[in-house]
């Protein structure tokens, strides 16, 4: 019996013999041979397919209807049941595949009900790329439901719902086995609790709107002054705290940045800052003519945000600004005499790399037996501290590793990170001012970080218990250093460890703020020292101890 060619079997012989007399006369048009090419092998590729064999022709459907085909070099599949198979019967196909994350956070896709394969992407492959943040998100917080007394205090004006929230937190219920908080870390973690709740409640922030940019309303996102500008651009951008009725605010902010005042206003090679307070006190008269809610409270319920270091030095100008306003200052110095504990608020000064992207890379340090550097220093010589770390320890043991800045040679073998990621215990002394971004990234790299700056009121003090997660050297210790980290026994150092890797959540910056992060901490200082701005300097009501 005389099988018949299919059309398709002799559209395909008809094109190879015209394509063959075109090469033997040299006259090719190349356009079209290289379609027809395409086609041609599209069309082959299609006949070995089992899925398209209704494409071939009737004597090789037949007998390959006996025979395994291979697909993919990995799946056998029989002619015969594909041929008689239907659509219906291959729901996975038509379906979203399941996707699941492994434990190194990237994405593998899954089809269950098939197991095939995926096909590689041919061409240039995509570049990896790390998750930003490795610090695991909280779990989320139950939905806090209000008491009469609370929805009472919803309607209260601004002085008397103050007075109702300090009255709340003297009588904090006692907080057990929280879920959303780690407890060792702060120094009474009913009492923040509480006071954090209430925040998120009551506090209405009016921010003025008056202020020229760059100095005004144009925060600077990278570089060591950062905490400034992020303040800032989350305050401004905040639906939650921010009311655009002045007389609902328990608080007024004035949003000016240092780092661009100085910019714009400072004479480079000068020595001169004073005219930088100078604009700032025109700045404040300004807003008090025009606004009656300065001379009311004289400057009490207003603050700024300041973290670059002359910060406390811009209200030296205006007597009511620097003894009133509640000032948040990277440079928490007291022997200054313009940072007030009780009143004014220590702001993290955190170094931001990346605007874009500011969790890049955080978290993520070695295993305590993968830290086999017990201190770790490396930066630039200036101020009063660090010529002097350098003079006994620079050089005189191996197990103290402190440099100036990080050297070539030394930098080629192992980062600056990976220094941090690979020491115990990280030296955090300070510089021109007592505060320095090294504290941060101690933590970030989940490295013990010790203080080493007389007179320095560590961030968020009012709440948080530093000695459970740093330790904090006299200057006066120094030639003393390794004997002092040497008597911490291991289990403390484990704790503290621990403890760092736990409270790195209160200083992530983040472009949509998450609760109790560095945005959320700040605003909660400033909030809590203005309502307890008459108590002493531990901050905490006296009915309660710390633990």
């Amino acid at each position: 019996m005389v099988m018949m060619k299919s059309p398709l079997r002799i559209f395909i012989e008809v094109s190879m013999k015209e394509l063959v007399r075109g090469f033997r006369r040299q006259r090719i048009r190349w356009r079209n041979a290289f379609l027809l090419g395409s086609i041609m092998t599209t069309i082959i590729i299609l006949l070995h397919t089992p899925t398209f064999s209704i494409f071939s022709d009737d004597e090789e459907s037949e007998s390959s209807s006996s025979s395994p085909i291979y697909l993919n070099g990995s799946l056998h599949l029989n002619i015969q049941i594909v041929r008689e198979a239907k659509v219906e019967s291959f729901p996975s196909l038509t379906t979203t595949p399941v996707v699941k994350m492994n434990s190194s956070s990237e994405f593998k896709r899954v089809d269950e009900e098939t197991n095939l394969p995926r096909k590689r992407r041919k061409g240039k492959r995509r570049k990896k790329t790390k998750v930003d943040l490795i610090v695991t998100d909280p779990p989320p917080a139950p939905r806090h439901v209000l008491s009469s007394s609370e929805r009472h205090a919803l309607s209260l004006p601004p002085k008397e719902a103050l007075a109702f929230a300090k009255r709340e937190i003297q009588r904090a219920p006692q907080v057990v086995n929280d879920t959303e908080l780690f407890a060792p870390v702060f120094r009474d973690l009913s009492i923040f609790k509480r006071s954090y709740e209430l925040m998120e409640l009551i506090l209405k922030v009016y921010v003025y709107p008056d202020g020229e940019k760059p100095i005004f309303h144009q925060p600077h996102l990278n570089g060591i002054y950062a905490s400034e500008g992020w303040f800032m651009k989350l305050m401004e951008s905040n639906t939650q705290f921010v009311t655009k009725n002045p007389e609902k605010a328990h608080l007024f902010y004035m949003p000016y940045s240092v780092k661009q005042l100085q910019h714009a206003i400072f004479v480079p090679g000068s020595h001169n800052i004073k005219p930088l307070s100078i604009f700032i006190r025109d700045y404040v008269n300004m807003l008090s003519i025009k606004y009656p809610f300065w001379n009311r409270t004289h400057g009490s319920d207003h603050f700024l945000v300041a973290c670059h270091d002359w910060g406390p030095y811009t209200v030296n100008e205006h007597p009511e600004l620097r003894q009133n306003t509640i000032k948040a200052l990277c440079n928490a110095d007291l022997s200054d005499g313009i940072f007030v504990p009780g009143r004014d608020v220590s702001l993290p000064e955190t170094s931001i790399r990346n605007a874009g992207r500011p969790l890049r890379n955080i978290g993520n340090g070695n295993r305590v037996s993968q830290r086999q550097i017990l201190a770790f220093f490396a930066g630039n010589l200036h101020g009063r501290v660090r010529p002097q770390l350098l003079k006994h320890w620079r050089n005189k043991d191996d197990d103290m590793k402190i440099y100036g800045p990080l050297p070539h040679n030394v930098a080629r073998k192992m980062t600056y990170v990976q220094h941090m990621k690979s020491s115990k215990y990280c030296l955090c002394p300070m510089g021109y001012e007592v505060n320095s971004p090294r504290i941060v990234e101690a933590i970030y790299y989940e490295c013990v970080p010790v203080i080493i700056a007389d007179n320095f009121v560590l961030p968020f003090s009012e709440v948080l218990d530093w000695s459970a997660f740093s330790v904090v050297v006299p200057e006066k210790d120094i030639p003393r250093l390794k004997e002092i980290l040497l008597e911490i026994p291991m289990r403390r150092y484990l704790k503290m460890q621990s403890n760092v890797k736990m409270v790195q959540r209160h200083f992530l910056w983040s472009p949509k703020p998450r609760r109790y992060d560095v945005f959320h901490m700040i605003l909660h200082s400033i909030w809590f020292n203005l309502l307890h701005q008459n108590q002493t300097s531990n901050h905490v009501p006296s009915s309660r101890q710390h633990p």
